[in-house]
C-alpha cells in the first residue's frame, strides 16, 4: 500500500483501529472479483490436509481454504486517487498433536502442497508440546456435513461496474463542494470473503461473505481566520450488498436536531451536503463549557463506546491475561462474573450476537465450525458472561464455544474475536424527542470521533462528530470542542434511559485490531439512543486558548 493511500485512509478517522492485512494481496482485474473457487477443489484440498495431519499424529485438524477479494475506490474532489482490486487465496491448516496447537499455511492450491502443510503443522504442534503447562481442551462440536451459505444481498457490489462507482463518488464530491466544502474525500471499500472450512469433526462449511463501507470526510475553511473544521460521513459499514447505497427513505431517520442518520440504507450525496453545512456551522459554534452534563448519545456515536468499554473488556482472552495487544487486558476479571458485578444500571442489557442480519459479523458458522448465536454479556446491569471459543469454554465453565473464533486471512491462525456486541433497546416506548424533553442540562452527540482508553479498559475518553446543547428539555444550538471522560462501570451505571427498538441502529468498524502479529476483524454494534447522567465533559480546545 502506498504511503499517500495510508494517509488518506487515516483521514477517515478510524480512531486508532488497525489497518488490516486485507490491504495485502495480488492485484487483479475487476472482472475477476466475481469468480469463485470450485467446491470440488476446496473439498479435495481439505481432505488432503486432514488425511495427512491424521496420519502424522494429529488428534484434531481443521483446514480453511480462503479466497479474499477486496476493492477500494478512493477519490478526492474531482479526482480519482486510486482504484485497487486485490485477491489473496490459500489454505491454512490447524492441528492438535500431543495436546498442543500447530498451524501452517500455503498459497499452493494443490493436494500435495496442502498435505505437506498439514505435516508441517503437526511438526510445529509436537514441538510446541514440549513447552505445555496444560493440554488443549476443546469444547465438543458436532459435525454438520456439507453446508453452504451466502450473505443475503440484493446486489453484489463486485458486479457493479467501476464506472458506476466512480460516478457515484464524483457526484458526492461535487454535491459537497457546491454546499460549501473546501475539500472532500469519499471512498468505497468492498469485501467478499469466500471461506471454506473443514474439520475432522465432520464439517464441510462453505460461506460467501459480503461487506460494504462508504466513508467520507468533508472539510471547510474560514479564509479570514484560517480555521478549519471537518465532518466525517455518518454511514456505517454493513454486511450488505450495493443496495445499501440506494438511499431508501425507510433507511434513514431525522433527529430532533435536524440531523439525518442512517440505518439499513445510506444516501451518500445527502450526507455529503449535510456534512458541508454542519462543518461550516462548527466554525462559529460556541465552545463547550466544561462540567457535568447529561449526555444523549446517538447510535452513530454509541457503537464505539460499546466497542471499547464492553466488547474488548469482555473478550475472555483479555480477561485471562492471554491477550494484551491494542490497549491491554481487562478490569472485568472472572471473579466479577461470579459475583454478578454491577456493570451498569438495571436498564442496561448488553449482548453478543453473530446472527443479526445486515451486521458485519453475521455468519452461520465461525472459523472453528461452531454454529453462531446470540448470548448475554450483561443482563439487568449485572455481568453474566464473556466471549469464549472452543479451547476457552471450559475455563468459563461453559459446555460449548460461543462461536466467535476468526482469522482475517487463510494465512492467519484463527483466535478469539469480538462478536457483534450491542445495547438492547429499551422495553418501554420512548422516542428521542421524549428523552430530550426530560433533560435540563445536557449534550446531544452524533457520530464517532477520537478516543483513548487505558490498559484495563477502565478509564476512557470519547469525542464525536456533532454536538448540540440541550437546555430545559430543548435543543438550543450546535456547540464544539466536546469530549467526555468515563470510568466504564460508573458510565454504564449512569445510564438512565434507552429509546425503544424503533430507534435501534447499527454502527461498527471494518478495522478492529487485535493480536500480534495483528489481525483485523469487521464488527457491528447496535443500540438505540441512550441517556447517561452526570458525565464529565472537557473542552478539547482550552489548551489552545
Amino acid at each position: 500500500m502506498h504511503r499517500r493511500d495510508f494517509l488518506s485512509l487515516g483521514a477517515v478517522g478510524m480512531g486508532g483501529l488497525v489497518l488490516p492485512s486485507m490491504f495485502a494481496g495480488t492485484a487483479i482485474a475487476a472482472q475477476d472479483l466475481v469468480s469463485t473457487l470450485d467446491v470440488r477443489l476446496k473439498k479435495s484440498l481439505a481432505d488432503a490436509g486432514m488425511n495427512a495431519a491424521t496420519q502424522a499424529g494429529a488428534s484434531y485438524c481443521d483446514v480453511r481454504v480462503g479466497r479474499y477479494l477486496r476493492q477500494f475506490v478512493i477519490t478526492r474532489e474531482a479526482n480519482v486517487e486510486n482504484i485497487v482490486n486485490t485477491e489473496s487465496t490459500g489454505v491454512g491448516v490447524r492441528v492438535i498433536a500431543d495436546g498442543a496447537w500447530g498451524f501452517a499455511a500455503t498459497n499452493a492450491m494443490t493436494p500435495e502442497a496442502v498435505a505437506q502443510t498439514a505435516r508441517d503443522a503437526v511438526a510445529i504442534a509436537k514441538a510446541n508440546a514440549g513447552t505445555l503447562t496444560s493440554r488443549v481442551q476443546l469444547a465438543p462440536v458436532t459435525g454438520v456435513g456439507e453446508v453452504s451459505w451466502k450473505t443475503p444481498i440484493v446486489k453484489n457490489s463486485m458486479e457493479v461496474p467501476i464506472e458506476e462507482k466512480v460516478e457515484l463518488l464524483m457526484g458526492v464530491n461535487s454535491a459537497a463542494m457546491e454546499a460549501g466544502a473546501n475539500f472532500v474525500q469519499s471512498m468505497l471499500f468492498l469485501v467478499n470473503e469466500q471461506k471454506y472450512f473443514a474439520s475432522t469433526d465432520g464439517s464441510y462449511i462453505d460461506q460467501d461473505v459480503h461487506r460494504i463501507w462508504a466513508p467520507m470526510d468533508v472539510t471547510v475553511i474560514d479564509q479570514a481566520s484560517g480555521k478549519f473544521r471537518n465532518r466525517e460521513g455518518l454511514s456505517a459499514p454493513m454486511g450488505l450488498g450495493f443496495e445499501y447505497l440506494n438511499g431508501s427513505p425507510s433507511g434513514k431517520t431525522t433527529l430532533p436536531n435536524g440531523v439525518v442518520v442512517y440505518g439499513n440504507s445510506y444516501d451518500m450525496k445527502e450526507d455529503a451536503i449535510a456534512a458541508a453545512r454542519q462543518a461550516r456551522a462548527k466554525l462559529t459554534a460556541p465552545s463547550v463549557k466544561p462540567g457535568k452534563y447529561d449526555l444523549v448519545l446517538d447510535p452513530s456515536h454509541t457503537w464505539l463506546t460499546i466497542h471499547e468499554s464492553v466488547g474488548h473488556p469482555l473478550e475472555l482472552d483479555r480477561v485471562l491475561g492471554y491477550e494484551a495487544n491494542f490497549a491491554g487486558t481487562s478490569f472485568a476479571t472472572m471473579d466479577k462474573m461470579r459475583d454478578r458485578f454491577q456493570y451498569g444500571s438495571d436498564k442496561v442489557n448488553l449482548f453478543a450476537d453473530k446472527v443479526q442480519p445486515g451486521s458485519l459479523g453475521a455468519v452461520p458458522y465461525d472459523d472453528e465450525g461452531v454454529a453462531t448465536k446470540k448470548w448475554d454479556l450483561v443482563r439487568d446491569g449485572k455481568l453474566v458472561g464473556y466471549q469464549a471459543i472452543r479451547d476457552q469454554a471450559h475455563i468459563e465453565g461453559k459446555a460449548a464455544s460461543d462461536g466467535c473464533c476468526y482469522a482475517d486471512s487463510w494465512a492467519s491462525v484463527q483466535f478469539q474475536r469480538m462478536a457483534n456486541v450491542s445495547l438492547e433497546a429499551g422495553k418501554t416506548p420512548l422516542s428521542v424527542a421524549e428523552m430530550i424533553s426530560n433533560v435540563e442540562d445536557g449534550i446531544y452527540i452524533v457520530g464517532d470521533g477520537s478516543f483513548s482508553i487505558d490498559q484495563q479498559r477502565y478509564n476512557a475518553q470519547f469525542g464525536g462528530q456533532l454536538f448540540f446543547e440541550i437546555k430545559n428539555g430543548a435543543i438550543t444550538h450546535q456547540i464544539e470542542d466536546v469530549a467526555y471522560q468515563i470510568r466504564t462501570p460508573e458510565f454504564w451505571n449512569a445510564c438512565s434511559a434507552i429509546c425503544d427498538e424503533r430507534d435501534y441502529r447499527l454502527g461498527g468498524s471494518f478495522f478492529d485490531g487485535k493480536g500480534q502479529p495483528s489481525q483485523s476483524s469487521a464488527v457491528s454494534h447496535g443500540s438505540s439512543t441512550a441517556r447517561f447522567d452526570g458525565i464529565n465533559v472537557i473542552n478539547t480546545a482550552r489548551s489552545l486558548g
